[in-house]
């Protein structure tokens, strides 16, 4: 087994273990904690695989992060409480939302592309703000937890426990797309996108697939957050969160697998700790940011080398300079 997967169960099992020996050393508090950095580390995984392997810089993505939660929130007004129709309801809302905005987005580049994105979810932050019947700019409170057979999501450790397997499942759905032929045509995409086009590849689709893909999961992190929470308001889809879902992809370490996990972690940390320092926290909490972004340019993950480097990178510009029949054989098709 290889030295990276080695540390990732080694990691797994310490989060599995964590809120079983928490009572003792009286970090009750911090299960809640740690399953909030565990939702905030999806939402930012989904932002990675757009911004990190495919090189799309979106300052709307906290969009489909609030529309996965007003998903939710929506839903459970209505009656309907299953988990199991919620949750990928709110994935499927934010897919949706990707798709018609990323369709016409990605047909821009550069800064043009990072306003219409950022226009976009403005455009959604006001059409769930002048939604009175759902709380308008006071959000909206759920009436309970969403149900899973078998599993009682009202109680703390369940639900950590869901949240913890939601995280490793996507986690590890997420590393194997970055490594097959799509994620190393994604990737080839971001280093020359120019090449791609001229040796045939279809950027356009393989960009709209990621982002679609990446709003997907950060959907459905907005529909645990709105069970975590039991409340959802409009500035969940401000543009200030998608800046913090983006210093979280930037600190963690764009491109690197388990990146949005060290950033959001690192920086839900942070704030928590600042906040107990000073009701000013902000400025101290921009100045180590800062720090890290000129101490560590490719972000904390890489600093920790084989632990969250990402093998993919290195074997996406052969594929992507001998064309798609080379891309097929590096994903093991004739």
């Amino acid at each position: 087994m290889r030295r990276p997967v080695l540390w990732a169960w080694a990691g797994l099992a310490a989060l599995a273990v964590f809120p079983i020996v928490a009572p003792a050393l009286g970090l009750d508090f911090y299960v809640s904690f740690v399953r909030r950095v565990l939702i905030f580390a999806l939402a930012a995984a989904g932002l990675n695989l757009v911004l990190g392997y495919g090189g799309m810089v979106a300052l709307g993505h906290a969009a489909f992060f609030g529309a996965g939660a007003y998903a939710a929130a929506i839903l459970a007004a209505a009656g309907v409480h299953s988990a199991l129709l919620v949750w990928p309801a709110a994935a499927l809302l934010a897919a949706v939302l990707a798709w018609v905005t990323g369709a016409v987005s990605l047909r821009t580049r550069g800064v043009y592309f990072i306003m219409i994105t950022l226009a976009f979810a403005q455009m959604l932050y006001y059409v769930f703000i002048s939604l009175r019947q759902y709380g308008g700019e006071d959000g909206l409170n759920l009436s309970g937890p969403a149900t899973l057979p078998g599993v009682d999501l009202g109680t703390d450790l369940s639900f950590y426990y869901v949240v913890l397997v939601l995280f490793a499942v996507l986690t590890a759905v997420l590393n194997r797309l970055v490594e097959s032929r799509f994620g190393m045509a994604l990737q080839g995409v971001r280093e020359n996108e120019a090449r791609m086009v001229a040796l045939g590849y279809p950027v356009y689709r393989l960009k709209l697939t990621a982002f679609v893909i990446g709003a997907a999961v950060a959907g459905l992190a907005g529909a645990l957050l709105a069970n975590n929470n039991l409340f959802v308001s409009p500035n969940l889809l401000h543009w200030t969160q998608s800046a913090n879902l983006l210093i979280m992809v930037l600190v963690g370490g764009m491109g690197l697998r388990y990146g949005g996990l060290a950033g959001a972690a690192v920086m839900l940390t942070l704030e928590e700790a600042l906040r107990l320092w000073t009701e000013y926290w902000h400025l101290p909490l921009g100045l180590v940011l800062l720090a890290v972004v000129f101490g560590a340019p490719r972000g904390l993950a890489g600093l920790l080398g084989p632990l969250f480097s990402d093998g993919g990178t290195a074997r996406a510009a052969p594929a992507a300079d001998q064309g798609p029949a080379a891309a097929r054989r590096e994903g093991g098709q004739p």
